[in-house]
């Protein structure tokens, strides 16, 4: 968005904005913003750069609660959620690295558990109303959305691991929702703060989301009958593994589950491109 003559209410604060340069002074430069103007400090100028041009800038807030920009990406933006490292803990609250010069504050009211120095947490940004300041949370479901009514089942959907549960992890689906990956179902091993792509695999009648990281059909399975026949061909036409198999078993060999592995080889079967065997599978090698 560029902003000239717009309102001040259409800057976006702890997002990025296209602004023009308006003049030049010894410690940066200014960017017209509506009415008023924004700072860009010296160090953060891209060279070349000259009035009348317009800059990509991300416009967040000083120590001061002075409207600042910088052309540095940070790791988060406003109603977003990242995965960030706790820098110092004092009396305010935990500062986080978000990736600019400043720190981002936790206050202690959004902390349900204490934070530490050195850890990391996933948090979400906002603009408290009462502080006038971009603020981070652990309160992320707080401000996610309840209603999956723009998702729907076997979409892809980018996925921010959140937290671990008794039966799996809780993940952010396209920085709107939030949704659950079964660890029974995973077929490699994941962990909090991890982003991956995944799908939706069932909307629930209580608006709950079960996802998945499979691509969902037969196309899975297609990509799982290759896989298998590209592993034994590796492994001198053989592998030691059976419908008889245990989960874990067939996870750490090809990983993937189960289910999933026994649909394949036993297509491959009635394909007759393996013979299946007490001790595991070999490949039916054709005649030349």
């Amino acid at each position: 968005m560029i902003l000239n003559n717009m309102s001040e209410d259409d800057l976006l604060v702890g997002d990025y904005n296209e602004l023009e340069v308006v003049k030049f002074v010894d410690f940066g430069l200014y960017l017209r913003a509506g009415y008023r103007e924004i700072l860009l400090p010296k160090r953060e100028i891209p060279p070349g750069t000259t009035v009348g041009e317009i800059l990509t800038v991300f416009i967040y807030k000083d120590s001061e609660n002075r409207l600042i920009a910088t052309t540095a990406k940070p790791k988060i933006k406003i109603h977003e959620c990242a995965y960030l490292e706790v820098k110092e803990v004092n009396n305010y609250g935990a500062f986080l690295d978000w990736g600019i010069s400043n720190q981002l504050l936790v206050p202690y009211r959004e902390q349900p558990l204490p934070m530490k120095a050195g850890e990391k947490y996933m948090v979400y940004l906002y603009l408290d109303e009462v502080s006038d300041r971009l603020v981070a949370t652990m309160r992320v479901e707080k401000h996610l959305m309840k209603n999956p009514i723009h998702l729907t089942e076997r979409e892809e959907v980018e996925l921010y691991v959140y937290q671990k549960t008794p039966i799996g992890y809780k993940a952010i689906i396209n920085q709107r929702n939030i949704g659950l990956l079964y660890e029974s179902e995973l077929e490699r091993k994941i962990k909090v703060g991890q982003q991956l792509t995944g799908y939706v695999n069932r909307i629930r009648e209580d608006l709950k989301i079960d996802l998945t990281l499979k691509k969902p059909g037969f196309e899975r399975v297609l990509s799982h009958q290759d896989f298998i026949l590209g592993e034994l061909k590796k492994n001198k036409n053989f592998l030691p593994l059976h419908d008889k198999s245990s989960p874990d078993e067939i996870r750490d060999l090809l990983k993937m589950s189960k289910g999933d592995f026994k649909k394949s080889i036993g297509i491959l079967y009635k394909q007759k491109k393996i013979v299946i065997k007490e001790d595991g599978i070999y490949l039916l090698v054709q005649p030349v």
